[in-house]
């Protein structure tokens, strides 16, 4: 079967830009104020919530996957390219990565407590985000927390040809309207309990979003 032209564009761009990446995208350490403190919120929300792991779709270098680690939660992470999880295994061993695209998780239905999208969803195409959220939905058991984010915008989008130091990218970035994500979570089955919006600053170069969503269901106690 043909492997959809967007995932072998990321895949390629992702494993040439890797060292780059790692040493460039900053420590969640120096996340903005606000990012933190939803990464902490949505870690303690899990952890407490006894409903199960966490995946950290997208993970790239595993930056994200240890820091929910070091708070407590118990999470693993998958990228769909190969150099990428290399890196993540090397930096942070006693952690498991693996190899994968959103659109077909190899995870069990109903076995995480928690889905963490960080900036990972944007290039994919938006007709083929309702695949992404019902698999997010899928593996998340009745009670199971969603923290979405990444660039939002006015439905338009980049393809640029250079990334992290000048290597050589082919991927498209999407960057769709707040609204209209949060939407695509609704009818995805999801209830969205927050959403926040930051725009560009003397930090920030472009408009980004975070969601928490939670699958519904009893789940089982804590």
């Amino acid at each position: 079967m043909t492997e959809p032209s967007h995932l072998t564009a990321v895949r390629t761009s992702h494993d040439t830009v890797s060292s780059a990446y790692a040493d460039l995208v900053s420590d969640p350490a120096a996340l903005d104020p606000l990012s933190r403190a939803t990464l902490t919120a949505f870690a303690e929300i899990v952890r407490d919530s006894g409903l199960g792991p966490v995946a950290d779709l997208g993970c790239g270098p595993g930056h994200l996957t240890a820091r929910l680690a070091s708070l407590g939660v118990a999470a693993s992470g998958v990228d769909v390219s190969p150099a990428m999880v290399e890196l993540a295994r090397a930096t942070h061993p006693g952690l498991r990565f693996s190899v994968g695209t959103m659109t077909a998780l190899e995870i069990g239905d109903a076995t995480l407590g928690g889905v963490l999208a960080h900036y990972s969803t944007h290039h994919t195409p938006p007709e083929l985000l309702p695949t992404v959220f019902a698999e997010f939905h899928r593996t998340l058991a009745p009670g199971g927390h969603l923290l979405l984010a990444g660039h939002v915008g006015a439905g338009t989008h980049r393809r640029p040809t250079h990334a992290y130091g000048g290597h050589p990218v082919s991927y498209t970035s999407h960057r769709l309207p707040p609204d209209r994500l949060a939407a695509l979570l609704r009818e995805a089955g999801f209830t969205v309990t927050a959403q926040l919006t930051q725009e560009p600053d003397a930090e920030l170069t472009w408009s980004f979003a975070s969601f928490m969503a939670r699958k519904e269901g009893a789940g089982r106690p804590a």
